[in-house]
């Protein structure tokens, strides 16, 4: 039996799994977090349910939460010019007998290619990088059912297949075992002071406090860094939390060397809403034209700063 929801109402979604034993899903983070958060759905054991997150990037936050509701989560990638899947992870043997922590890593990268699918990455100026784990670069790939082009946009069309491979427009890495490791879109990396941001490693960092419920980061136009990082919160009922009290959720990650000093939002926004795209993603690109406005006296979005 297939159940198809239609809007995603959280409060629905909840009453269609109870009523029809739903026991596999998939769905974009935001999606996941609205049923998490949802009033009716305090205290429900999920026990059982598969979900795979694809869309956006699945933070380990989210996976414990979910893990902790009984939600077995796995994460997948693809896009619509890809038809869409492209990779899923799955773990290997040699994963298998890992760790619970090492296998919770590699279930929340965007996993190995499926048959017929070739991936790799590249630099700025096109040339292919190692698989080593670490290389970060641009995510292009070969498939067969891959997108030809976009209908009536040649020169767009063309820039999608520069050089014979699909550009998917993410910043990744490869391993040595193939699993992709999305690290943001390259329209969201955070360029401040000549280094370059992962706007969904902040968020996942930022999103393991327990007073956020919902956080979204992205680069805020700044005179004398080019750009720096900007937080919009959705806090927890019953909770708070402040620019001060984020900074010092953060030091820690600094000090583990996973993120620089300057990687830590110089603003951020406490807000009601985050807004987001049709199909429940953040909607980064009206968030930073918000950010414009409110910086230009021309909106009140942000007036809970």
């Amino acid at each position: 039996k297939q159940v198809y929801p239609g809007r995603y109402e959280p409060e629905m979604l909840l009453k269609l799994w109870r009523e029809e034993r739903v026991t596999f899903s998939h769905c974009v983070p935001t999606i996941l977090q609205m049923l998490l958060n949802c009033p009716h759905g305090k205290g429900v054991d999920f026990g059982g349910w598969k979900i795979i997150i694809g869309g956006s990037a699945l933070n380990r936050s989210l996976y414990d939460a979910a893990y902790a509701r009984g939600i077995q989560l796995t994460a997948a990638y693809g896009m619509s010019e890809t038809c869409p899947l492209i990779s899923a992870a799955h773990l290997n043997d040699e994963l298998q007998a890992g760790t619970e922590d090492e296998r919770i890593s590699y279930r929340i990268k965007a996993g190995v290619p499926v048959p017929l699918v070739e991936a790799a990455i590249i630099d700025a100026q096109g040339r292919f990088l190692p698989a080593d784990g670490e290389s970060q670069g641009e995510l292009v790939l070969r498939a067969p059912w891959l997108t030809q082009g976009y209908f009536k946009e040649p020169e767009k069309s063309q820039a999608l297949w520069e050089n014979g491979w699909l550009h998917t427009g993410d910043v990744a890495t490869l391993d040595s075992m193939g699993f992709i490791d999305i690290r943001d879109r390259i329209k969201d990396v955070i360029k401040t002071g000549g280094e370059w941001l992962s706007s969904l490693d902040l968020e996942d960092m930022i999103s393991a406090h327990p007073a956020v419920r919902e956080v979204a980061v992205v680069g805020a136009a700044d005179p004398q860094w080019g750009e720096r990082p900007f937080a919009l919160v959705v806090v927890r009922e019953g909770q708070a939390i402040d620019a001060k009290a984020l900074k010092e959720h953060l030091k820690p990650f600094v000090e583990q060397g996973r993120i620089n000093k300057w990687a830590i939002p110089s603003q951020v926004a406490l807000v009601t809403e985050i807004p987001k795209t049709s199909v429940g993603k953040l909607d980064k690109k009206r968030i930073r034209q918000d950010i414009i406005e409110w910086q230009a006296g021309n909106s009140a979005f942000l007036s809970t700063l």
